[in-house]
């Protein structure tokens, strides 16, 4: 299994290439840009046989094979380093199936400006290889570069879709524009959609092979249930074989129990929020997402994460912290206002933090340990 420590570009597309043929070992592909005491930390947490930099090829002599394709290094809630080991069938199975419902054909070509280190670009990488066309790689995100590369097919996480939207950039000759990584505020989808954009809305992990669940609606090959405790449950081809070198496998009777709420209706799913995201408030539990969604939905929000944050008098407090599209109306008393006409009252937020923008992680998804411990 080889670590692959290399910038975006053909070595690293060829190396993926030949680990889904077999004609290659496994792949871990790990951003170059890693901090010195991360990139230590997931090497020995994750026991490549093989470094491989731009300087050359080491050998670690503690070293442990893999049975998998593809792995991607994930970290938890306590940000330990864990690897999820994804064959070359699932891999597969996952772009095929995404490229059926997205009617992409032979020749098209996609443009990858999403890390190939996290699952979401590198199924832009797999999905180029079905379509027998070489990616188009960026390794930083520019919109007018997203419309000079004259590619047919894009995925973006929403704070480039709105990056897009600010600059003014016209992707409307994108036939579909594949928005994932994180959940999409609703505003910013009414937005892109009246500018002509034709956004379908992914839902998935690394541990689905990516999104797996298209504008509600599970992939061919793919199912959802609701579990009794409100967890969203998959079944299907494109689920992971395992947590590299850990036993803790999350799966009941053969369905991989996410970290998700959720519910369906009339088979289409909408993803409530995270059950770790639950916010316990005087008695009361709330689910952040659930609010955000709410919050998202007003007028003047450009972009919002709400969460927890420890309180002497409730346990925790609810807190927005919003991005505003115009500062003067996004007060404390307009939200807890608006969220009151549309959730139970202990729902609202309590209080009310402005920031210009949203903290991220690498995968485009809100840093929501940075946003809970922020003082």
């Amino acid at each position: 299994m080889h670590a692959l420590v290399l910038p975006p570009g053909p070595a690293l597309s060829e190396a993926v290439r030949q680990a889904l043929t077999g004609d290659g070992p496994a792949v871990l592909p790990l951003s170059p840009d890693l901090p010195r005491p991360a990139l230590e930390a997931t090497l020995a947490a994750l026991r490549p046989t093989h470094v491989v930099t731009a300087d050359g090829v080491r050998r670690e002599p503690d070293g442990e094979p893999s049975d998998a394709a593809l792995i991607i290094a994930t970290s938890g809630s306590t940000g330990a380093p864990k690897g999820v080991e994804l064959t070359a069938g699932a891999l597969l199975a996952s772009a095929r199936a995404s490229l059926a419902r997205l009617g992409a054909r032979e020749g098209d070509r996609w443009l990858c400006c999403l890390p190939p280190s996290h699952i979401s670009g590198a199924q832009v990488l797999i999905r180029s290889l079905l379509c027998g066309t070489e990616p188009i790689i960026h390794s930083r995100f520019s919109p007018a570069e997203v419309i000079a590369s004259r590619a047919d097919y894009v995925s973006l996480v929403p704070t480039q879709v709105r990056r897009v939207l600010d600059a003014g950039a016209d992707l409307t000759a994108f036939p579909v524009i594949l928005l994932g990584g994180a959940a999409a505020p609703a505003g910013l989808l009414a937005e892109a959609r009246a500018a002509g954009l034709r956004v379908v809305t992914s839902y998935g992990m690394s541990e689905t092979s990516g999104g797996c669940v298209y504008d509600g609606v599970p992939l061919d090959g793919v199912e959802v249930e609701i579990g009794g405790d409100g967890r969203v449950r998959i079944s299907g081809s494109v689920l992971f074989s395992g947590y590299r070198l850990r036993e803790d496998r999350p799966f009941e009777g053969g369905w991989f129990v996410t970290s998700d709420l959720g519910r369906m209706e009339n088979g289409r799913l909408t993803v409530l929020g995270r059950a770790d995201d639950v916010i316990n408030t005087g008695g009361r539990k709330v689910v952040a997402g659930a609010v955000a969604e709410v919050l998202a939905g007003h007028p003047a929000v450009r972009d919002v994460v709400v969460v927890g944050r420890p309180d002497p008098e409730w346990g925790e407090t609810v807190v927005a912290v919003v991005v505003p599209g115009d500062a003067r109306e996004v007060t404390l008393d307009a939200l807890r206002g608006f969220a009151k006409e549309r959730l139970p009252a202990y729902a609202a937020p309590r209080a009310l933090e402005l920031v210009s923008q949203i903290p991220l992680l690498p995968n485009g998804k809100p840093d929501m340990v940075a946003l809970k411990n922020r003082k």
